[in-house]
């Protein structure tokens, strides 16, 4: 037996054709049936969606004729005048074959469902990078790093005013320790210096490491450290 019904946009139908072949009608008759029952249904809801008329190009001739597509409801509709024990037979076998592939129609895609866990994993993913590019970039300095900043502070800003024994360091430490860490806040965008982001680390040593008293106060350091030198000689 041929293929009784197929698929077309998602919905299981059959075609003029196939009737008129199963029931061994002539066609013409088969689609003057389907326009006389189209005529008595109703003007409105979804009756209309039983019957879709459409076209085919015959075999032989190669000329355009129409036929009509038609789900299950239609199908019942015009084989409900068809009568004898050979009739009762194909429609048994229509209705088997329909309530076979809708049931195939409503079974989940294998490749649909692959596909929709494939994009759910990959969205998962995009997610967890995201929010571990987003703890890169916010995550803040742990507290061995903050002692090798404060630690490097102290020694670079120690050398500038001249030693710990320097009259500079004892009446300008805290100028200069206020100065530089206002610069590095300053030029780290920061409330405190604790507050550096882990991937600025290397940036902030490096800062540290090129950092100079401004020119106010290395005259300030000069003068004290002259004095001192002055003091000591006298």
């Amino acid at each position: 037996m041929n293929q009784l019904v197929f698929k077309n946009n998602d919905q299981v139908v059959t075609s003029s054709r196939n009737v008129a072949r199963d029931f061994s009608k002539r066609h013409d008759h088969v689609t003057r049936d389907i326009d006389e029952i189209i005529k008595g249904l109703p003007k409105n809801g979804d009756t209309h969606q039983m019957f879709y008329e459409t076209t085919y190009i015959h075999e032989q001739n190669k000329q355009e004729y129409r036929e009509y597509l038609m789900n299950r409801d239609g199908f019942t509709l015009l084989a409900m005048g068809f009568t004898g024990r050979k009739a009762t037979e194909f429609k048994l076998a229509y209705i088997n074959a329909f309530n076979k592939m809708e049931k195939e129609l409503k079974r989940p895609n294998n490749t649909k469902l692959l596909l929709k866990t494939a994009l759910d994993h990959e969205e998962k993913i995009e997610t967890i990078q995201s929010d571990v590019n987003m703890l890169k970039n916010t995550m803040r300095i742990d507290g061995a790093q903050e002692f090798q900043i404060r630690r490097k502070a102290n020694s670079v800003v120690i050398e500038a005013l001249g030693g710990k024994e320097s009259q500079a360091y004892k009446q300008l430490s805290r100028k200069a320790f206020s100065e530089f860490w206002r610069d590095f806040k300053n030029h780290f965008s920061l409330p405190r210096y604790g507050d550096l982001p882990k991937k600025q680390f290397e940036d902030g040593l490096r800062f540290i490491g090129l950092w100079q008293p401004s020119t106010s106060l290395k005259i300030d350091i000069q003068e004290y450290n002259n004095q001192q030198t002055i003091d000591e000689v006298i």
